[in-house]
C-alpha cells in the first residue's frame, strides 16, 4: 500500500487535515462492508476530530482471513530472525522521522498532555527496537538426554492473535502488543479502541512501510461488544491479548476459553504507594505526584492509594496538597500543562461519582474535587486533581479503580500495618515504597502482592521490564523478552541415533 505523508495528515499547528481514516485489512485501506463510520473526538475540547470507518463482523472476518492466509502460507514467519530485526528497527526508524506527528495526533485524540504523549511515543519507538534486538537470540535449546538419545526445543510462532488496545496509552499499547508478536513470526488483528483509534492505524501504515508483508497486520476499529467477542471465539485465532478492565478481562477469558486461547490479560489497578517516615521527603512527594497524576490519573497502575506513616502524615500532606494545586491544566499542547483532559464526558461523570460517593461516605476532599472550566477548551472533559482523607477500607473510592486524577490517603503506624493495608484489595499491577533504609525496601517489596514494586521510583516501566499483575490484576508479562514466548509455542524434537535399532516390544 502507498504511505500517505506527514503533511496530508497534520498542519504545524496540531490541526487535523485527513477527515477520514479507514480500516487496513491486508495491507490497503478499507470502509467497512456496511459503510458505517464513528466519530473520533479531541476530549479536551469536545469537539469532532475524525471519521472512522466501523467494522462489522464481515470486516473481521475479512481481517481474521487475511491474517491466516498471511500466517499459514505468507513469507513473514519464515523470514531469518535478523530479516524481522531489520523490518522491526525500520519501523521504529520511520516513526522517529514521523516523532511531532505522533505526537500531535496522539494529543489530539486522547487529550493528554504533550510532554506526557512524547514520553509514550518514544516508548513506543524503544518497544519495536528492543524487540528487534530481543528476538535475534531467543531460542530454544538442548536437553540432557540418556545415552543414544537427542532432544532439542524449536520456538514457533503461535499463529493469529486479535489484540484489543485500551485508551488511555493508543499508541504505546498498540505498540507493546504488535511488536513481540510480529518479532515472533505471529499475525494479528490489531482492534484499537473506539475512542482513540487513529495512531494505531498510523502505526499500521508504517509497519506496511518498513516491510512487514500485507496481512500480517490488520486494524479494525470498531464496536468491543461485536468486533472484540467476535475476535475472541473465533476459531481461527489463537490468541488473543487484552488490555483493559477487569470485568472485561474476565469476560474475554470465559468466552476463549471455548477454543482453549492463549490469553494475556494486563486489567485494572488500585495500586498502593506506601510512604515510611525514613523517606526522603522531598523526592516522595515529587513522586507520588506523578504517580497518581501522570496520564491525568487515567493510567492502570496509577498509585491511586496512598499510605503515608503517621509520624510524617501532617507535614507530608501539607506539602503534597501544595504541590497537588500547583499542578497546570490547559492547553495540552502547552509544555507547562501537567494534566491533561479526561478522554470523555461519560468517563468524568464516573470519576466525579467515585469523588461523590466519597463525600457521601464521610471522607474530606482536601483538594480538588469537581469539574473544571479551562478558558478556550469549555467544551472539553477537565477533572481537577483531588485528594481524598479520611477515607476508610470500605469506602467504594478506596476500593474500586477511578481512573482520573483522584487519590485516597490513610495512615499506617509500622511496617506490617503498610504491608497489610497494601494488600487488601483484589487487584495487584503496581506498587510504590519510599525509604531510606534498603533492607527496609527489600523486605516490603517481596511481601507486596503485585507484579510491579517502584522504590524510590516514580517510573513504572521501561522496554527489558516486565509489566503486569496479580490477582484480578490479570496474568502474562509485557514489555519484556519473556512476552516473545507468549506469542511461541515451544515444540520438542526427541530423536534417537543409537546403533543398535529400537525394539520396545521385543517381538
Amino acid at each position: 500500500m502507498t504511505q500517505t505523508a506527514s503533511a496530508d495528515l497534520i498542519t504545524e499547528t496540531g490541526v487535523m487535515k485527513r477527515s477520514h481514516y479507514s480500516m487496513i485489512i491486508n495491507g490497503k485501506r478499507v470502509d467497512s462492508r456496511s459503510g458505517e463510520v464513528f466519530d473520533t473526538y479531541n476530549p479536551a475540547k469536545g469537539e469532532v476530530l475524525a471519521t472512522v470507518a466501523k467494522a462489522s463482523e464481515e470486516d473481521a472476518e475479512k481481517a481474521v482471513q487475511a491474517a491466516r492466509e498471511a500466517f499459514d502460507h505468507g513469507k513473514w514467519r519464515k523470514y531469518p530472525v535478523g530479516k524481522r530485526s531489520r523490518v522491526l528497527n525500520e519501523i521504529a526508524a520511520i516513526m522517529r522521522k514521523r516523532f511531532k506527528e505522533l505526537v500531535e495526533v496522539e494529543v489530539l485524540n486522547s487529550g493528554k498532555s504533550v510532554g506526557a504523549a512524547q514520553v509514550q511515543i518514544n516508548q513506543s519507538i524503544e518497544d519495536f527496537e528492543f524487540y528487534a534486538g530481543a528476538i535475534v537470540g531467543h531460542r530454544g535449546h538442548v536437553n540432557n538426554m540418556p545415552n543414544g538419545f537427542f532432544n532439542y526445543t524449536h520456538k514457533e510462532p503461535v499463529g493469529v492473535c486479535a489484540q484489543i488496545i485500551p485508551w488511555n496509552y493508543p499508541l504505546m499499547m498498540a505498540a507493546w502488543k504488535i511488536a513481540p508478536a510480529i518479532a515472533a513470526g505471529c499475525s494479528v488483528v490489531v482492534k484499537p479502541a473506539s475512542l482513540t483509534p487513529i495512531t494505531a492505524l498510523i502505526l499500521n501504515e508504517i509497519c506496511h512501510e518498513a516491510g512487514v508483508p500485507e496481512g500480517v497486520v490488520n486494524t479494525i476499529p470498531g464496536s468491543g461488544s461485536v468486533i472484540g467477542d467476535y475476535l475472541v471465539t473465533h476459531k481461527d485465532v489463537n490468541k488473543v491479548a487484552f488490555t483493559g478492565s477487569t470485568p472485561t478481562g474476565k469476560d474475554i477469558m470465559a468466552k476463549a476459553s471455548s477454543t482453549l486461547k492463549r490469553t494475556t490479560l494486563e486489567l485494572g489497578g488500585k495500586s498502593p504507594n506506601i510512604v515510611f517516615a525514613d523517606a526522603d521527603m522531598e523526592a516522595a512527594v515529587a513522586g507520588s505526584l506523578f504517580g497518581i497524576y501522570f496520564n491525568t490519573g487515567q493510567s492502570c497502575e496509577a498509585r491511586s492509594r496512598m499510605f503515608v506513616h503517621e509520624d510524617i502524615y501532617d507535614e507530608f500532606m501539607e506539602q503534597f496538597i501544595e504541590k497537588t494545586e500547583k499542578l497546570q491544566l490547559g492547553d495540552p499542547f502547552d509544555k507547562g500543562t501537567h494534566l491533561g483532559s479526561i478522554i470523555s464526558r461519560d468517563q468524568l461523570e464516573v470519576i466525579d461519582g467515585y469523588v461523590q460517593s466519597a463525600k457521601k461516605e464521610g471522607a474530606t476532599i482536601a483538594t480538588g474535587g469537581k469539574e473544571k472550566k479551562i478558558e478556550g477548551f469549555e467544551n472539553g472533559h477537565w477533572y481537577e486533581p483531588t485528594v481524598i482523607t479520611n477515607v476508610t477500607p470500605d469506602m467504594k473510592a478506596v476500593r474500586e479503580e477511578i481512573f482520573g486524577p483522584v487519590v485516597v490517603v490513610e495512615k499506617f503506624s509500622d511496617e506490617k500495618d503498610a504491608i497489610k493495608r497494601a494488600n487488601d484489595t483484589e487487584y495487584g499491577l503496581g506498587s510504590a515504597i519510599w525509604t531510606t533504609n534498603q533492607a527496609r525496601a527489600t523486605r516490603v517489596a517481596h511481601q507486596i502482592e503485585a507484579g510491579i514494586v517502584m522504590v524510590n521510583c516514580p517510573f513504572s516501566a521501561f522496554p527489558g521490564t516486565p509489566f503486569g499483575g496479580y490477582k484480578e490484576s490479570g496474568y502474562g508479562r509485557e514489555l519484556c523478552v519473556e512476552t516473545l514466548d507468549l506469542y511461541m509455542e515451544d515444540k520438542s524434537v526427541l530423536s534417537y541415533y543409537g546403533a543398535k535399532p529400537l525394539n520396545p516390544f521385543g517381538v
